[in-house]
Order: C-alpha cells, then sequence, then structure tokens
C-alpha cells in the first residue's frame, strides 16, 4: 500500500547572484539544442571518448575555483573537514567521467560494459550484477565494500548483457532535448545528472542551476565546455519562474530533476490548491516524460547484539558523522535511527550519540528554510535534544529520541527535515529476526521516501544463522532503490557503480521518491537495487568526524580519481594511515 506523507520539504525561493536568463537567451539555447540534438547521436564512441578527455582537463584547471566557491558559499573555513567533504564530492565527478570512459573503451571494444564481478542469481531467482571492486585501487581504497545491482524479478541473467547499452547499438532513434533542473546542495548531482541523460541515454541538456548553487553556472561552463563549443549542452540560471518557462516550452521533450516532491508535484499538476485539485482528480497539466529523484526520510536499523563500549562509540561517532556530512542538506542523511526496544545496548547507543553531538561544531544552516524545519521539528518534538546554538546562520545538532512508532504521522517519519536533525524510534519485537521483520515493514510502510536505507550490524551477529537469513531477508525485503549494510548511503552514489533512484514503481500520483535513476554507468536495463555492504568497522575511516586530514585526503583523492596512478595511490594510502 502507498505511504501517506508530507515528502520532502517546500524550499523557499531565494535570490541568485547570477542574472537570470531571459526568455530570448532560453529560447536560443532551445532552438540550437533542438538543431544538434540528432548530431549527438551520431556522434562515434570514439569521438564521445575524445570529449571526455576533453572534460577532464578543463575540470583539471578549474578544481581550484570550484573548491573555493563551495567554502564561500557553505561558510566552511580552508583546511576544515568541510573543504576535505567538498574534494570528496569532486572527486565523485572525476571518478564518474573515469568510469563513463571506461565503460565507452569497453563499448567500442566488445559492444558493452563489462560486469566486473560476474552475475549470480538468488534463490528467489533475482538475477544479481556483481559490479564493485572493479579494480586493485577500489580493493585498496574500500577495503571490505562490495557493490551489486539486483535486476528487477523476472530479468533472466542473459538478458543482463544482451540489453546493456542498447542505446550504442541501435542508433535508428531519434535525438530529444533533456531539461535538467540541478540540485542546490551537492555540486556532483547537476554533473551527473547531464551526463547520465547524454552519454547513457543519448540526449541532449539544457541544464537550468539552481539559485542555491548557481554560482558553479560558470564553473561548469568552463569545465563542460567541450559539450558546450559543439552545441549538445546549455546552461542556464534562473527560479521558479525560468524553471516553468523551460518545463512548459515546446522545444523541451522531457525532464529530469533532483530536487523536492513539492517541486515536482507543482510542475505536474501546477501549484496551489488547483494543482492539489488536479492531482486529486488525476489531471495533469504537463504529461512529457519526467525522471526524478526527489529525497527521502533514510532509516538507519541497528541490529541488537553483543556490542562492547568501543562498538557503541565507534557507531555512534558513524551515525553523527552521517548527520555532519553537508551540514544535514543531502537526501541520504540517515533521519530516523531504528532499534529494537528490548535491547540492552539501545540506550547506551542514544548517550553515546548524545556525546558525539555535544563535542560536534555547529555549521552554516546555508540551505534555504532550514531554520524553519528545524523549528518544525522542534516544535512538535519540544523534548528534542539540542546540542550547540543556534549563534547566527548556524543551527545545532538535534537528536529527536524515542519517537513512538505506533504513531504513524509523526513529522520525523512523514517529513524529510533536510537540516541538522534525525529522530530514533525502537520496535518491540521476541527475537533478533522478529526485529528486522518489523523494522523491514515499519520503514517500507511508515517512513516516507524509497531511496535509500541503511542496516548496521554487527559481524558476530552474522555468526547466528537465523540473525544471517533474518539481515539477508531485509535486504532483500526493503523497497529501496538502494541498501547499504554498515555504510552510509553516500556509498551508492559515491562509487558510481550502480544506478541511483528510487525504487521502481511509482507514477506520478504518488512519485514518492522518484521515477528513473541517473549513474547508471554499466547501462544495466530495469535494475531495481543497488546492495553495498561494508565492515562494521572501518580503519581507518575517512568519512568519521575523528579523521583529521580530510582535507588533504580529499584532494588527493580527486587528483587520483581524475588520472589514477601507483604513485598517488600511495600518497593516498599514506594520508589515511597517518591521520
Amino acid at each position: 500500500m502507498p505511504k501517506t506523507s508530507s515528502g520532502s520539504p517546500h524550499f523557499p525561493e531565494v535570490p541568485t547572484a547570477i542574472p537570470s536568463s531571459s526568455r530570448e537567451v532560453i529560447d536560443k539555447a532551445l532552438e540550437l539544442l533542438q538543431a544538434r540534438k540528432d548530431a549527438w547521436v551520431s556522434v562515434g564512441v570514439a569521438d564521445r571518448i575524445a570529449v571526455l578527455d576533453e572534460i577532464k582537463r578543463n575540470m583539471l584547471a578549474v578544481a581550484g575555483r570550484w573548491i573555493g566557491a563551495s567554502l564561500q558559499a557553505k561558510g566552511l573555513a580552508p583546511q576544515s573537514y568541510g573543504e576535505g567533504e567538498e574534494w570528496i564530492v569532486l572527486s565523485v565527478v572525476f571518478r564518474g567521467l573515469r568510469l563513463l570512459r571506461h565503460s565507452l573503451m569497453e563499448i567500442k571494444e566488445r559492444g558493452r560494459p563489462r560486469i566486473p564481478g560476474g552475475i549470480t542469481v538468488r534463490q528467489d531467482a533475482q538475477a544479481v550484477a556483481r559490479v564493485f571492486p572493479r579494480s586493485i585501487a577500489d580493493r585498496l581504497l574500500f577495503r571490505g565494500i562490495t557493490g551489486e545491482i539486483w535486476m528487477e524479478p523476472g530479468v533472466a541473467p542473459s538478458e543482463i548483457v544482451d540489453r546493456q547499452a542498447d542505446i550504442y547499438r541501435d542508433k535508428d532513434h531519434k535525438g530529444r532535448v533533456c531539461l535538467v533542473l540541478a540540485a542546490g546542495n551537492l555540486a556532483v548531482l547537476p554533473v551527473m545528472d547531464f551526463l547520465h541523460k547524454m552519454f547513457v541515454e543519448d540526449q541532449v541538456v539544457v541544464l537550468k542551476t539552481n539559485p542555491v548553487n548557481a554560482y558553479l553556472g560558470p564553473l561548469i561552463e568552463q569545465g563542460f565546455r567541450a559539450l558546450i563549443e559543439r552545441g549538445f549542452l546549455r546552461v542556464v540560471y534562473g527560479g521558479a519562474d525560468e524553471g516553468s518557462y523551460l518545463t512548459n516550452h515546446s522545444a523541451v521533450d522531457e525532464i529530469h530533476l533532483t530536487g523536492s516532491d513539492k517541486t515536482f508535484d507543482a510542475i505536474v499538476f501546477g501549484p496551489g490548491q488547483e494543482g492539489v485539485r488536479r492531482k486529486a482528480d488525476r489531471r495533469p497539466i504537463l504529461t512529457k516524460h519526467f525522471t526524478a529523484e526527489l529525497g527521502n526520510v533514510t532509516p538507519a536499523i541497528i541490529v541488537p547484539g553483543s556490542w562492547g563500549d568501543h562498538d557503541i562509540r565507534h557507531q555512534a561517532l558513524k551515525l553523527c558523522s552521517w548527520l555532519e556530512m553537508n551540514a544535514g542538506f543531502n537526501c541520504l542523511t540517515p533521519r530516523v535511527i531504528v532499534q529494537h526496544k528490548g535491547w540492552p545496548g539501545r540506550s547506551r547507543l542514544v548517550e553515546a550519540i548524545t556525546e558525539v553531538l555535544s563535542s560536534m561544531k555547529t555549521r552554516k544552516a546555508y540551505y534555504p528554510g532550514a531554520q524553519e524545519r528545524h523549528n518544525a521539528f522542534v516544535a512538535a518534538h519540544p523534548e528534542a535534544l539540542q546540542c550547540g546554538s543556534a549563534d547566527g546562520d548556524h543551527l545545532p545538532w538535534t537528536l529527536i529520541a524515542n519517537v513512538d512508532p505506533g504513531n504513524t504521522d509523526d513529522i520525523c517519519f512523514t517529513s524529510e527535515a533536510f537540516c541538522s536533525v534525525f529522530g530514533e524510534t525502537a520496535l518491540e519485537a521476541s527475537s533478533t529476526a522478529e526485529f528486522l521483520d518489523r523494522a523491514v515493514e515499519f520503514a517500507n510502510e511508515t517512513l516516507w521516501g524509497t531511496l535509500t536505507a541503511t542496516i548496521i550490524v554487527h559481524p558476530e551477529s552474522l555468526k547466528d544463522p537465523d540473525v544471517a537469513t533474518a539481515v539477508d531477508r531485509a535486504v532483500a525485503e526493503l523497497r529501496y532503490g538502494s541498501v547499504c549494510v554498515n555504510l552510509r548511503g553516500e556509498y551508492a552514489y559515491l562509487l558510481m557503480v550502480t544506478p541511483w533512484g528510487a525504487f521502481p514503481g511509482h507514477e506520478i500520483f504518488d512519485v514518492q521518491s522518484g521515477i528513473g535513476c541517473v549513474n547508471n554507468l554499466l547501462m544495466c536495463d530495469k535494475p531495481q537495487k543497488a546492495v553495498i555492504r561494508g565492515p562494521f568497522k572501518m580503519t581507518p575511516d575517512p568519512f568519521m568526524i575523528t579523521f583529521n586530514r580530510l582535507h588533504e585526503f580529499g584532494r588527493k583523492m580527486a587528483y587520483f580519481e581524475a588520472s589514477p596512478s601507483l604513485s598517488r595511490l600511495l600518497g593516498l594510502t599514506w594520508t589515511a594511515i597517518r591521520s
């Protein structure tokens, strides 16, 4: 049954430092793209590889300014943990470019990208492509991490390979113009969105920047001028008015949005109460093909076990590190920690999280509406623990513990906070296996969204066959586009080997976390979910807030992903070890 929810936030519109594009500029951009869309389809694989090589050189030239602009906009200090985050984000851009190039090379040589780890079939006959690790460097940098793409039920193993990269073997299709409405929180999102549309779906793109990070627009224009100069990409600027003009423009064939379901509904059904009525009556005003990634109330399911004090402290640090990433302005930030009510470690974990939050410096709440959203959660839960003061444009780290799981309309379950807030709830169960079954049902039926979920389980617990079977069942039954075991949801994105998007099956009248996917760099047909597994503890773990060289590690990671070499790999490893 569909979940009832409040969904992701309605973000208030903000002015942009870059003037909005005029309708004349937009018209000319779309006229050019319409004229060039069939030419893009005709560009051969070798020429596309050459374009990617040119992009990499140009992106390397703007890397320093890219980071500097991000630091200024987000209020981050140089050589801080936050600077490291921005370098990691940029490293994902370079990794995406490199792995996309690798896929094209394999298409050129053998007709399709290679599945690195082969294909298996689960006991329920679901086909699984093992896609990570794919190199020695992956094994060294991401030790103990594995990644799989689970296909939709009914897809035979032979079909996975036969249908890969179909768009490169069948060139009879016409070109299309895609409008990409960019996300404002992470620089990698608009880039990978338009690269997917261009190189995986064979479309030309007009990218409308988000007013929040429109400062990246000129840098994108410089870094990706190889596509712009050839007439295959255009960047335009503006807010809701320009977005509305673009979405309804006859020269736009389809649309992709990374953002809020509120924006999606306003585009498809119209704004205000009239839009609400049209949605209820199933009368959309826009019927163009529309793909989207629209947020999530992300669960982190804690499997009870024999956790020592160090285990409790380590996982508390891990969960708080996940919250701190980008000041909590991520669609994959954990929003609800789901625990077993009778587990003795439950209160100890909450106490440890409290201690860690109390030690964390607050960060600039740069994303529009953050204060209002924070106020709404605290108003609903005045007992919320707030760590750090709300000085100026900062917000306290906030934990809402012991949320009643029976109150399915609680704001913590129905609304994506998209700020420095997460909650904790507990379910009753007579065994660990029963708890996992109940946690899956709770996540699937109560929490809003289907984008990503995490399970944290101690390796000792997995030695119990009943627990191991229950964890495997939970991974299979969670209706999320990505399921991570012992890892933050970012891994499903940053590894760039699995498609990223909502669980399949949504339609415009109950869009939830969205429709379609991006980052499908292996070009698999009909993916259902990504499954990423990692160790309970990673040592060292660059993504923990106790890692004091993330700015150095992130910068080295970016240049390694752009041009891998043994010396750069050794430099990365040394930086991690001595932190």
